[in-house]
């Protein structure tokens, strides 16, 4: 279990809340078109967005211990919150969405319960090709979703394999006005990176500040906010555009809260979406922390139950009053840090300033079009489903790769659950193929004993995603300087296991102790990467002594 963070708030001798206050403002402004972009493609009102990272930097910052994470709504919750606004609505969208807020609310208790069950060790039980595998399909459906909000076309089709094979056709159909804002800031998001490294000025300016500097005037010259026709004079058609092509937000933020519905809460449906949100949103939110932790430059650790706890308060408030749920989310909190955030006030800061810009100038809100946050959606899903992620876990192994795929195919043709699910399945399986006995996968076989100084670790039989919650309950109980962990009576040690070593093994060094790993000279690695998983050359025989 990871210890308690002791400098959550302010560190030694940073300068002043000042560091705190201008990365909090930058945040503001990379967070305010991506919550309501996020709530918009998840069947919520596009101000629902905005409600959460409100709360996520005023209410849940004084919870959590997470010193530079950035709590809001995140593009790997979409498929679910937009599934559930769906199926509980039947096809109205104003009671699917009040049904789903209250699924919010009981899966944000279960939250709160595991927290309290010191449950923050979950974020270690999941391999990461199934996580990854996980969020390249939540990307794909993003993208099979948004393609048509930017082309300013509504799809015929509703299920993600549907909507991607209906692209073609809506390229066909597309609005040429709303496609050519769609288009620009779609450009204008994937030339950034590559601007940014030539000229380093781009690089204080948030690219989705970029975009709406652009979107916005593209929109007033297109006359977005009075309801007309067009001809296009390539192709002479006439085309309608309005409105209803820009966010629409209520004229104060009292107006926008909206109470659960709990009538179908007890319904399958709603069970469902209870288990998905509470499992994929805490899954997402600890493995953010721990790699925003890994970004911060002073190295503090934060309390994963405690932030869990902070998580599951602020889904609570959030799912009460008509927000969606929230997770400690990394692209905006490695914007803070890149922006130079010294503790939590940031996050205070950046949701703070949220409030008073939906309080004071929801008008200037209603001028982004609907094109500009739909690029910015599909830019994230290209992110999370980049060929990159394919061809790095390629490298880490063929097996890794395909519980990748599977996960991701799976996930696309049924859900979250049962893709996650499915890719834990085909792990086992694979585990089992390379040597790894049955009885071994939950719970591994560990001898302990004390060389001299040194506390030695000794694993039989398997070292897997499975059973390392084991191995590290075990190596957590031992404050020796020196831990070795043996492997050369193991038949598989798998690169979750790989991969989770390496970190503990740098927690180990910062706090002055060793952790080493021996054993593995006879074992084949599954692949030239460093972490990637290692099979016994030749097996032991059954009943042979060490």
């Amino acid at each position: 279990m990871d210890k308690p963070d002791q400098s959550a708030g302010v560190p030694t001798g940073a300068p002043s809340i000042r560091n705190d206050l201008v990365a909090g403002f930058l945040v503001f402004l990379i967070a305010l078109p991506l919550c309501l972009g996020i709530a918009m493609a998840s069947g919520f009102p596009p101000v629902a967005g905005i409600i959460t990272a409100v709360i996520g930097g005023v209410v849940a910052t004084w919870i959590g211990s997470a010193a530079l994470t950035i709590k809001g709504p995140a593009a790997g919750l979409i498929v679910i919150a937009l599934g559930a606004v769906t199926e509980l609505g039947s096809g109205n969208g104003s009671v699917g969405y009040r049904r789903a807020l209250a699924t919010i609310v009981v899966a944000a208790v279960l939250q709160i319960g595991f927290a309290l069950a010191r449950a923050g060790a979950l974020g270690d039980f999941f391999p990461s090709s199934v996580v990854h595998g996980m969020l390249a399909a939540i990307g794909i459906i993003i993208c099979s979703k948004q393609v048509h909000v930017a082309l300013g076309v509504m799809p015929e089709a509703k299920e993600p394999l549907h909507l991607l094979f209906e692209i073609p056709r809506s390229v066909g159909r597309l609005n040429p006005e709303i496609a050519i804002i769609g288009g620009v800031s779609l450009a204008i998001l994937f030339a950034f990176p590559v601007l940014a490294k030539r000229f380093s000025f781009l690089k204080k300016i948030p690219a989705p500040l970029f975009v709406l500097a652009v979107a916005v005037p593209l929109a007033h010259v297109f006359d977005l906010e009075h309801e007309h026709t067009y001809t296009f004079s390539i192709n002479h058609h006439d085309y309608k555009i309005g409105p209803n092509f820009l966010v629409n937000l209520p004229g104060n933020v009292l107006a926008a809260v909206t109470t659960p519905d709990f009538s179908a809460v007890l319904s399958g449906t709603s069970l469902k979406y209870i288990v998905m949100f509470a499992l994929v949103g805490s899954i997402e939110s600890l493995l953010s922390a721990k790699a925003v932790d890994a970004l911060d430059p002073e190295k503090r650790r934060s309390d994963l139950d405690k932030d869990l706890l902070a998580t599951g308060v602020g889904n609570l408030v959030a799912g009460l009053i008509g927000g969606l749920p929230m997770i400690s989310e990394i692209v905006r909190s490695s914007a803070n840090i890149g922006y130079g955030a010294r503790s939590k006030l940031s996050n205070f800061f950046h949701g703070l300033f949220l409030l008073l810009f939906v309080a004071f100038l929801p008008g200037l809100i209603h001028r982004i079009p609907l094109a500009a946050l739909a690029a910015m959606l599909i830019y994230t899903g290209t992110r999370l489903a980049s060929p990159h992620e394919f061809v790095k876990t390629f490298r880490i192994g063929r097996e890794q790769l395909l519980v990748f795929v599977s996960t991701t195919v799976v996930t696309i043709a049924t859900d979250l659950l049962v893709g996650v699910a499915a890719g834990i399945v085909i792990k086992m399986v694979v585990h089992v193929v390379n040597g790894a006995p049955i009885k071994s996968l939950f719970r591994p076989d560990i001898e302990e004993r004390l060389v001299g100084e040194r506390v030695v670790l000794r694993i039989r039989h398997a070292a897997v995603f499975s059973n390392y919650l084991s191995i590290k309950g075990r190596l957590a109980k031992h404050e020796a300087k020196h831990v070795v962990v043996d492997f050369d009576h193991a038949r598989l040690v798998d690169h979750t296991v790989m991969e989770k070593l390496h970190e503990l093994r740098g927690e180990f060094e910062r706090s002055g102790r060793t952790l080493e790993l021996i054993g593995l000279d006879r074992h084949r690695s599954l692949s030239e990467h460093p972490l990637a998983a290692r099979r016994k050359a030749v097996l032991e025989r059954a009943g042979s002594t060490p």
